[in-house]
């Protein structure tokens, strides 16, 4: 026999106010929720900071070798079969994780622009005035593992674990970020914010654009139309939203605005969440020209009489073009009233110089082919048919008997 399920109260009998409540206590719930989890990381995170010590602190002690990590690694399964997490890769990484972080105090701005100065990180690295225990214990685990392994500078790695705490990127996010160097990138557009903004808004603007753009998620080859980039964008949304980072809203691609009897159309139209403001997206084929800016100038115009509410910030414009000339796009944008920056893109990364010097040229390439191409036609000519006194790799029929006959 089924049981029956209770009734839910209708909503006739709910007294005044219940939905409030109700609404509290399961953002309560989920609140607590969420904590937790992070409680659980933070845990988790300070557990292997804490091995590594340990560990590192016995070495120095007692003079122990690497070697001592397999040990440990194999009696820890004997002893806590059940506990994972403690093989002998994860333990290295506890203890290059202590030594990358041994101190565990807070960060000093002035170090850490010492560090991005030196290193020619962006100015947003410098302005790091988080403590680093917060940070610490907040990244998970497997992020932590993967910027010990690609990333070298501590300054740098501060700036990938702010952004992964600001974003919410999962690991592999956090790993396309960092082979696209996104740290260097960040903020780098050409643009005159500080001009035409206010402060924080234009500093936030300013760091909310890049240089270059990575578009290596699209198969397009020269030649090519703006159209056809303007497609392949918006084919691969998710990727372009991923790229432009967190805040765009899609609103509108050739979004059409009305001026008179005329009608326009902007490429690409977004509304950045963390900006409150609209963004008016121009793609150009090639190198940037000075008058695309007085056009990109006129949509704003537009767009601020036509769209924007009176809560929103001035838009903002970003002329994406295939190559940029900071130079040229510094004396475009000085007379312009609105907000706009420049900035390029690119289809494909160029290879790695270490790797570049790592494969044959074009040259030694037509040489080996020149050198393998008369052996073979050696061999063509030297065939067991043809040649005289060589023997043949056929076998010999064994002469039929005469019964067989």
């Amino acid at each position: 026999m089924s049981k029956k399920l209770p009734a839910r109260a209708s909503s006739a009998s709910l007294p005044s106010g219940f939905a409030d409540l109700l609404s509290e206590v399961k953002l309560r719930i989920q609140t607590a929720q969420t904590r937790a989890m992070t409680s659980v990381n933070a845990e988790l995170v300070r557990l292997y900071w804490d091995i590594g010590r340990m560990i590192d602190q016995r070495q120095q002690a007692e003079g122990w070798g690497a070697g001592v990590i397999p040990k440990l690694a194999l009696e820890l399964k004997n002893e806590l079969p059940e506990v994972k997490g403690f093989s002998e890769r994860n333990i290295k990484r506890m203890l290059a994780f202590y030594r990358a972080y041994p101190q565990n105090t807070r960060i000093v701005p002035q170090a850490v622009a010492q560090i991005a100065q030196a290193e020619k990180v962006p100015q947003a690295v410098a302005q790091l005035r988080v403590a680093s225990e917060p940070i610490l214990w907040s990244v998970p685990w497997g992020h932590h593992a993967l910027l010990l392994e690609k990333v070298k500078e501590a300054a740098t790695r501060f700036w990938y674990m702010q952004q992964t705490l600001a974003n919410g990127w999962s690991r592999d996010v956090l790993a396309v970020m960092i082979d696209t160097d996104a740290h260097r990138r960040q903020g780098q557009a050409v643009s005159n914010f500080e001009q035409r903004l206010p402060s924080p808004q234009s500093d936030l603007a300013q760091q909310t654009l890049k240089d270059p753009y990575i578009f290596d998620f699209l198969t397009l080859e020269e030649p090519f139309h703006e159209r056809e980039l303007e497609t392949g964008l918006i084919r691969h949304l998710e990727k372009f939203l991923l790229e432009l980072g967190q805040g765009f809203a899609f609103v509108g691609r050739q979004y059409a605005i009305a001026v008179g009897d005329d009608d326009f159309y902007i490429d690409l139209l977004f509304y950045h969440l963390r900006l409150r403001a609209f963004v008016v997206i121009d793609l150009k084929k090639g190198k940037f020209k000075p008058e695309y800016s007085g056009k990109l100038n006129f949509y704003c115009n537009v767009v601020d009489d036509q769209l924007r509410h009176a809560t929103d910030q001035p838009t903002i414009g970003l002329i994406l073009c295939q190559t940029n000339d900071r130079v040229l796009a510094e004396y475009a944008l000085r007379g312009i009233d609105k907000p706009i920056g420049v900035a390029s893109y690119e289809l494909t990364r160029a290879l790695p110089a270490s790797l570049q010097s790592a494969l044959p040229t074009v040259e030694e390439i037509e040489a080996e082919l020149a050198a393998v191409k008369p052996v073979a036609d050696e061999e063509k000519q030297t065939s067991p048919r043809e040649s005289k006194g060589r023997p043949s790799n056929k076998k010999r029929r064994a002469p039929r008997s005469r019964e067989n006959r």
